[in-house]
């Protein structure tokens, strides 16, 4: 790893810890040129995914895609990135187990809407408004008053 700090690329290792679900590997660096401690995380990478779109085309699956996509809906709202890790990591884990290496991007919004329903209703509705692609207010509304409603 390359220090923010001076960019030298020797460091050592001072603490290492494993997310809940054992996808991640969180690690605390220490710079030997500067002194300068930081952290890094480490992600298990998912190859061979292959993300089916609505209109047919196929792409490979880009987890940092959803990880922005997802961070612009709880832009501004108490989500933090460690909510947002979980939330897709359980995303891409259900969906996976689910369809093996082909997933439709349906499958994956509505795993993302249905978590993130649970976490911020309004980080909801703004994810719905994109995904879900609103033509009118009237559409924006009935999904708002949905809210009140139990999901199924």
């Amino acid at each position: 790893m390359r220090c923010p700090k001076c960019t030298s690329i020797e460091d050592k290792v001072t603490d290492s810890r494993i997310a809940k679900e054992g996808n991640t590997i969180r690690r605390r660096r220490e710079c030997l040129e500067c002194g300068h401690r930081f952290s890094t995380t480490e992600t298990l990478v998912r190859d061979g995914i292959i993300v089916i779109k609505r209109d047919g085309r196929r792409e490979e699956f880009d987890r940092e895609k959803l990880v922005r996509a997802v961070g612009a809906a709880c832009h501004k709202r108490p989500v933090d990135l460690e909510q947002i890790t979980m939330l897709i990591e359980d995303v891409v884990d259900s969906v996976e187990a689910e369809f093996e290496s082909e997933i439709p991007s349906r499958a994956l919004g509505l795993g993302v809407m249905q978590r993130l329903r649970n976490i911020d209703q309004v980080a909801y509705v703004r994810f719905a408004s994109v995904y879900k692609e609103f033509r009118d207010v009237a559409e924006f509304v009935e999904e708002v008053s949905s809210l009140g409603k139990p999901t199924k």
